[in-house]
């Protein structure tokens, strides 16, 4: 059974990279969210392996740190492999500092390190 993936807040051309780049390199379904209620519906209506918070948010240009801050403060989700889609080492360390893993930006989709962090979580 496919692990599943949640990309949270990235538009359709991005949310498309993320699902091809997640979908062709591991055994792992991607499914989208745009904010924090339905991110929050979607983590308790499935079992999900890891999300990718773009840094700012298609819908409404919101920051996604108050995504993760929002799913680190849940109990029930605190242990949950989140990663921050951002090109910026100021807001990966952002992220880090609020409870995720240090994720990668669009601009390293392709990279070995990209497919190093996401196997990490996902598996080969």
């Amino acid at each position: 059974m496919p692990k599943l993936v949640l990309d949270v807040g990235n538009c359709g051309p991005d949310h498309s990279s993320i699902k091809r780049l997640i979908e062709k390199g591991f055994d792992a379904q991607v499914l989208q969210a745009h904010g924090p209620e339905d991110t929050l519906a979607m983590l308790k209506a499935h079992s999900i392996s890891l999300v990718l918070v773009n840094r700012k948010l298609d819908q409404d240009y919101s920051d996604g740190l108050d995504i993760i801050k929002l799913i680190k403060s849940r109990p029930e989700f605190q242990a949950l492999p989140v990663m921050m889609i951002t090109n910026y080492p100021d807001h990966q360390q952002l992220a880090v500092d609020a409870g995720a893993t240090y994720g990668f930006g669009k601009l390293q989709f392709n990279t070995p390190e990209t497919h190093e962090k996401l196997q990490a979580v996902l598996g080969a």
